[in-house]
């Protein structure tokens, strides 16, 4: 069996491999990159997200892939926790956040040295009595980095006495049936230790062989699901429901776990204790409060097809568009009551519509979600120029995701889907040469309208938008699979995107309008290295003229950005 595994587990690798464009990743970090994607399946998070959170190089710690997540929700170098001004009271108290690590091996066995090396590397991270500064003497800037994501989030959230989290996953290509007896012994300390750090801490350490990679692998999210209810009407293709929460309960979660990538359409996240969810938990504790559905709006599901049978509706392709608070809000709460509360009995209002047309769709996401407060930026993925992508991209066989996980859920090739704010950091970087604020700004970006006008404006040829997010593409092939230094990717890929660019079209670009005469030729990745370069001895030259040590914090500034330029078109200066 154990054979088996093994072999199954490299044709998996071997076809992840086939996926990739440009120069191949080394074993090792396909084997890592695979690794990743298996064990964050559940947290539903893009591509993009999965490879910033892929440490490399020397000085790791053990540690090759690092998460932050607050309520199931990942945390960005640029989250809304860590601006200075953020309020900690919008975060309800005993908040959950957890800090997934992953060490990937394409070993065949588990060592005891390996959960050594990790213990050492989490006492650091956890001991917050040790700054930043001190983490990268002793780690890689890299991983510090991460870190400090986690470690300022609890940081900021102590006055809401966060529920601390840890979870580390040890990967390799072992049998996990015949893990030696010290190297189990040891995964125990190593979670005692963990739980030590704090009164409210909850730890696991759990070791993933090739049968448990193979079988993460196959599992596969379900869209068609089962919804119980006490009443119905019906009109076309349009169904009202009264359903229990008890029910509803059933219906948004598998396993006791929230089906997240049932709600991948709807427009906002939640939103944690605003008032409008504290109303709606006053009204699911109140033992003799009114029926659930007079005092909430409920909520809207859109399927494919649906189908009754007896009490309960069949739906296909189910995705919850409107009602992510107060779907949340039951879950949190239910998941939690005792068997006989009375909540579970009471209803809520369910809409359900049932239509293949994707303008419809979006239509009826943006109606259903007027009636509140939502920013315009929340609803971009229903714009007219986002679906036009979508589809001009579908037509060069490439897959433009304005709906995160959509065709990452389909099995479609990640290295032929692009999201949407991966393209918007490709503009940006190559089409404004404004690389600093792609890197500083990877979960932000779109948030103020005048930035997303001026990166999506539908009078560009939408075949610049196709050509340069291949040539980021290209960019962050060839990197990942050079060996930098820790960092070396993640820091160099937008600056290098810029100067490949700004090299084959002769100066510094302004607009993206400008690239419309070099769309017919690919960036090919011959281009790459010697661009990469030019940034590496740049960033030195600014470090020596700056005294600046830190290359993240570097990247970040617009005044790097006009040195590089200055450096590569003298003649402009």
């Amino acid at each position: 069996m154990d054979d088996n595994a093994k072999v199954l587990l490299d044709t998996l690798l071997a076809g992840r491999a086939d996926e990739q464009d440009g120069d191949p990743l080394p074993d090792d970090k396909l084997f890592e990159l695979f690794a990743l994607e298996q064990i964050l399946k559940h947290a539903e998070i893009s591509q993009e997200e999965v490879l910033a959170g892929q440490i490399g190089g020397g000085d790791d710690g053990g540690i090759d892939g690092l998460y932050s997540f607050l309520d199931g929700t990942l945390l960005e170098e640029d989250a809304a926790i860590l601006e200075v001004d953020f309020d900690p009271r919008k975060v309800k108290t005993g908040v959950e956040l957890s800090l997934v690590l992953v060490q990937a091996k394409r070993s065949d066995s588990f060592t005891e040295t390996a959960i050594q090396k990790i213990d050492r590397t989490l006492s650091e991270i956890l001991d917050l009595s040790k700054d930043e500064e001190y983490l990268r003497e002793v780690l890689s800037p890299e991983i510090a980095e991460r870190a400090e994501i986690f470690r300022r989030s609890w940081e900021r959230l102590a006055t809401r006495h966060p529920v601390i989290s840890v979870q580390m996953r040890y990967v390799t290509k072992g049998d996990t049936r015949k893990v030696n007896e010290k190297v189990t012994k040891r995964a125990k300390r190593l979670q005692a230790a963990i739980a030590d750090v704090n009164p409210r801490a909850t730890a696991t350490v759990d070791l993933i062989g090739a049968r448990e990679l193979v079988d993460l692998a196959a599992e596969e999210k379900t869209y068609t699901l089962q919804l119980a209810y006490s009443e119905m009407a019906t009109a076309d293709q349009s169904h009202l429901l009264l359903v229990r929460l008890e029910d509803y309960l059933k219906f948004i979660s598998d396993d006791g776990a929230l089906r997240k990538h049932i709600f991948d359409w709807n427009v906002r996240d939640y939103e944690g204790g605003v008032e409008v969810n504290k109303e709606i938990l006053k009204s699911l504790e109140d033992p003799n409060g009114p029926e659930f559905w007079w005092l909430n709006n409920g909520v809207t599901v859109i399927c494919s097809q649906a189908s009754s049978q007896g009490k309960t509706l069949s739906l296909d392709d189910v995705q919850v568009v409107n009602g992510l608070q107060s779907s949340v809000s039951i879950y949190n709460y239910l998941s939690e009551a005792k068997e006989d509360d009375p909540a579970r009995s009471r209803s809520i209002l369910v809409r359900v519509i049932a239509t293949q047309d994707p303008d419809t769709r979006d239509r009826v996401i943006r109606a259903t979600n007027r009636q509140t407060a939502v920013q315009a930026a929340s609803l971009r993925a229903t714009d007219s120029i986002q679906r036009d992508l979508e589809q001009y991209f579908f037509g060069e066989d490439w897959y433009y995701e304005r709906r995160k996980n959509y065709y990452r859920n389909q099995g479609k090739p990640a290295a032929r889907i692009i999201t949407i704010p991966y393209l918007a950091q490709a503009v940006l970087a190559m089409g404004f040469s404004d690389p600093s604020n792609s890197r500083a700004r990877p979960s932000s970006l779109l948030k103020r309208d005048a930035d997303y006008n001026r990166i999506f404006d539908p009078k560009t040829d939408y075949g610049i938008y196709l050509w340069l997010a291949k040539a980021q593409k290209t960019v962050d092939g060839v990197l990942r699979s050079a060996k930098l230094q820790s960092g070396g990717h993640t820091n160099l890929r937008f600056h290098t995107a810029m100067t490949v660019v700004a090299k084959r079209f002769g100066e510094r670009v302004y607009s993206p309008k400008q690239l419309v005469s070099l769309i017919a030729d690919e960036v090919v990745v011959a281009e790459v290295p010697s661009a990469a370069k030019a940034v590496a001895e740049a960033l030195q030259a600014y470090s020596e003229e700056t005294a600046m040590d830190r290359i993240d914090q570097m990247v970040k500034s617009g005044d790097f950005t006009e040195f590089l330029l200055g450096r590569l078109f003298p003649d402009d200066v």
